[in-house]
């Protein structure tokens, strides 16, 4: 049976080098607290406008509530409200203003590139077994391993919400075998025996956490009575590194009729972010061959993936 520990606390304040060398030794990089108050509650009230009348909020806990039935990833419910949250202009900036950027050039270097893929999560409690398993960033989305992830907390996330949680040391082993599951993404990433240690934290509202590509993590089954997570994800490599083509288009554009950046941008005030990668050098179409070893696999080091032609 798995245990846990409390996630590595990181500050900006330490400095790049100590923080890298954190994020070879972990995978991972914990930020509490760094968002702004006001950008998270903004940025919930208007996904929480898209959940109407599904999801509301208490203002008693300050905690988004379950109002109707309960529904995850694919389901019609969400079917229905996610195109609304993808439409959101802020949503779509919200990864590219400066205090984010800053996070993560400590790792990507000056030039970041943050991938068009924005994915907003909804974890609604009463959907026990459809939490998302252990996977890697690596398999799911085809990148190298310069690619990290990013995810906030867009209000206080407790146990018993469906916390992320991560595997220390877990990129250091290459990218794992991967077999069908039940849950988000449909595949499960390989754990080994000697793995039994995860770090995990009730994090408040703007914590922030980048993990590396290879980091396995996975979600904790939401068992509140009623309560709903909900947090923001992208990722990002440094610039030119390969991105694979998939990555470009709006998260679940290939599974819902009539999704896609036209439908996106229909509604927004500023064009700067619209096909901001129209131009990227690096976009590739070949599956990745990854190495087969226990080889260390650290950010922008390493070996590396190699296309496959």
């Amino acid at each position: 049976m798995s245990k846990t520990a409390p996630l590595i606390e990181s500050s900006p304040e330490e400095g790049q080098q100590l923080l890298k060398e954190r994020f070879d030794d972990y995978g991972y990089l914990y930020f509490p607290r760094y968002v702004a108050e006001r950008a998270c509650r903004l940025m919930l009230q208007s996904f929480l406008d898209c959940l109407e009348p599904h999801v509301t909020f208490d203002q008693r806990n300050q905690r988004p509530i379950l109002a109707g039935q309960p529904f995850f990833e694919t389901d019609p419910i969400w079917d229905q409200v996610y195109p609304k949250m993808q439409s959101l202009q802020s949503f779509h900036e919200f990864f590219h203003q400066a205090e984010l950027q800053q996070l993560m050039q400590i790792l990507a270097g000056e030039q970041v590139f943050v991938y068009p893929m924005k994915m907003a999560r909804i974890a609604t409690p009463r959907k026990l077994g459809y939490e998302t398993p252990p996977h890697q960033d690596a398999h799911s989305h085809q990148a190298g391993p310069s690619m990290a992830g990013i995810w906030v907390a867009l209000h206080d996330v407790e146990e018993g919400m469906g916390r992320l949680q991560l595997l220390p040391g877990s990129h250091r082993r290459g990218v794992r075998k991967v077999f069908s599951a039940e849950g988000v993404g449909g595949v499960q990433c390989e754990i080994y025996p000697d793995e039994q240690l995860w770090h995990v934290s009730d994090i408040e509202q703007g914590g922030v956490i980048l993990f590396q590509s290879c980091c396995v993590h996975r979600a904790e089954p939401n068992t509140s009575k009623e309560s709903v997570r909900i947090s923001i994800d992208t990722r990002f490599c440094d610039y030119a590194a390969p991105v694979f083509v998939s990555n470009l288009e709006p998260h679940h554009a290939w599974r819902i009729d009539g999704f896609d950046w036209t439908s996106i941008y229909r509604g927004w005030d500023k064009s700067d972010l619209q096909y901001y990668w129209k131009d990227y050098p690096n976009i590739i179409s070949e599956l990745w061959v990854y190495p087969e070893s226990d080889s260390d696999y650290p950010l922008g080091e390493g070996k590396t993936a190699q296309s496959l032609n």
